[in-house]
C-alpha cells in the first residue's frame, strides 16, 4: 500500500468549479469594463500552499498505524494463500477447510477495514479541502478585484482548455498570497495516529 497516497488524494480533489471562479470578479450584466482573464490549477495550488503541504504531511502520519494494520492483514492472507496452494493434496480435508475458512474471515475483516480507514480518510481530507478552499477563495477574490480579472478559471477542472498561456496562469501568485496570508502554523502536540474502528477479533493463526 503505498503510503504517499493521502498527498496525491489530496491533490486530485477539486476545491472550486470554474463557474464559481468566474463569477467572484465578473463585472454586472451588460457592463462592458475591459479586463483581463486568467487561470488558477486549484487542484495544484492546494497542495502547494505551506499549510496544503503541513496538512497533507498531517494526515500521512495521522493514519499510518492503520495503513500498517491493513498491510499485516493483507500478508497474513497472502500467506494463507500462498500454504493451501504448497500444500494442494497434502493437507487433510480439515486442515484445509480450517485454512479455508480462516482466509475467508480475514478478508471479510481487511474489506471492513478498509471501508472504515477510507470513510475516515475521506472525511479528514475533505475538512482540509473545505478550510483551505474558503480562505483561498478570500485571497482570490481580491487578487481578481485588484489587478483587474474580470474572469479566473479553474485549469484542472473536468473539461478545462487543452492548451492554456502561462501568461495567463495566476496559480503561483495565489499560491504567495495565500502564504502570505495565512503562514502554516506549527503543530502544538504531535499528531496522534487515528484509532481504528472496534471490529470482530482475528481468528487464531494456523
Amino acid at each position: 500500500m503505498n503510503k504517499t497516497f493521502l498527498s496525491a488524494a489530496l491533490l486530485a480533489a477539486s476545491l472550486i468549479g470554474a463557474a464559481t471562479l468566474g463569477a467572484q470578479s465578473a463585472p454586472a450584466a451588460g457592463s462592458a469594463v475591459p479586463g483581463k482573464v486568467g487561470v488558477l490549477n486549484v487542484r495544484q495550488a492546494i497542495v502547494a500552499t505551506s499549510e496544503g503541504k503541513q496538512a497533507s504531511s498531517e494526515l500521512q502520519g495521522q493514519f499510518t498505524s492503520r495503513q500498517t494494520e491493513l498491510e499485516n492483514l493483507n500478508k497474513q492472507i497472502n500467506d494463507i494463500r500462498q500454504r493451501l496452494q504448497a500444500n494442494e493434496g497434502k493437507l487433510s480435508p480439515e486442515e484445509a477447510g480450517r485454512l479455508e475458512r480462516q482466509g475467508t474471515a480475514l478478508q471479510k475483516q481487511l474489506q471492513r477495514k478498509q471501508e472504515d480507514y477510507q470513510e475516515d480518510v475521506n472525511a479528514s481530507q475533505q475538512e482540509v479541502i473545505d478550510r483551505i478552499g474558503r480562505k483561498m477563495m478570500e485571497v482570490l477574490d481580491r487578487y481578481a478585484r485588484e489587478n483587474a480579472y474580470i474572469a479566473i478559471f479553474d485549469s484542472s477542472a473536468q473539461g478545462a482548455p487543452i492548451y492554456v498561456s502561462n501568461g495567463i496562469d495566476v496559480t503561483a501568485d495565489i499560491v504567495k498570497l495565500y502564504d502570505q496570508a495565512y503562514p502554516a502554523k506549527a503543530s502544538a502536540t504531535p499528531t496522534k495516529p487515528a484509532a481504528a474502528k472496534p471490529a470482530a477479533a482475528t481468528p487464531p493463526k494456523p
